[in-house]
């Protein structure tokens, strides 16, 4: 009978001895799954945050370009979707695109869908994007988002003529030193071309001169190709140069009694 309780309490106390081993290894097998779980989530926490942040400042931007653009659609009914994809990416910062998930950075950006509807001049802005997510393990998918809205037409300065004097409108640009009675002059509206940097020293301007580097976006060696303008003196190597932009408003002729009439359509 002695011997029968030895034998028990030693397989007992074997049991107990293996214990701690099972439990080790439980424990290991769930830090192995549970700690890349956790990662995994806390990456798509600060994915959705980011998403949320690029898309509230896509919008944001969008419209605000819209509304500069629909000063000028008041005129010629058309959209200028580079001019506006241009602003959009300016106000943002392509620095900041270019360092987010969109895919492709700033070129990953599409608003060629956008339009001015032909018969009430209300535009629609549509911005089309890429977002990349945080699975590389499945070939580094993404995401199509868009952003899209209505704005009115612009129905320009709701003023009256005073003292019977007609109101008389002409266009002038933030920088400029006339003002221009005909919105399709050529000193507003810029011919942008994209062109190879080895054929800049044979390309001349309308007045026979030589592009020279525009000391606003060209630091050191140009980039391959460049960017022009048929009346312009410079090169340049972002399409977001100031130098390459004209923001147009229209005016009543007795806000710029100050300035001189352009020498090529005003009268």
């Amino acid at each position: 009978m002695t011997i029968q309780t030895n034998k028990g309490i030693s397989q007992l106390r074997s049991e107990r001895a293996s214990a701690p081993g099972i439990i080790k290894g439980s424990v290991t097998i769930e830090a192995s799954i549970g700690i890349p779980l956790f990662l995994f989530a806390a990456v798509c926490l600060i994915w959705m945050i980011e998403v949320r942040s690029i898309r509230i400042s896509m919008l944001n931007a969008a419209q605000n370009a819209a509304k500069s653009s629909a000063e000028e659609t008041s005129v010629i009914p058309v959209l200028n979707t580079v001019a506006l994809k241009s602003d959009i990416i300016a106000l943002i910062g392509e620095d900041r695109i270019d360092r987010s998930i969109i895919r492709g950075g700033s070129s990953g950006i599409t608003c060629w869908k956008s339009y001015v509807s032909p018969s009430t001049g209300d535009m629609t802005v549509i911005v089309e994007y890429d977002v990349q997510l945080p699975l590389p393990l499945f070939g580094g998918p993404s995401a199509d988002l868009k952003e899209e809205f209505t704005i009115s037409a612009w129905m320009g300065d709701q003023k009256t003529a005073r003292n019977g004097q007609d109101f008389q409108t002409v266009y002038v640009t933030d920088n400029g030193s006339v003002y221009h009675e005909d919105y399709y002059c050529s000193y507003l509206q810029l011919s942008i071309r994209f062109v190879p940097y080895d054929n800049l020293d044979s390309m001349r301007n309308e007045s026979g001169g030589k592009y020279h580097a525009c000391d606003r976006c060209v630091f050191g060696l140009a980039m391959a190709g460049v960017y022009i303008t048929d009346d312009g003196s410079r090169y340049h190597n972002s399409l977001n140069c100031s130098g390459l932009k004209r923001s147009i408003h229209a005016v009543n002729r007795a806000e710029v009694s100050g300035l001189g009439g352009c020498s090529r359509c005003s009268h």
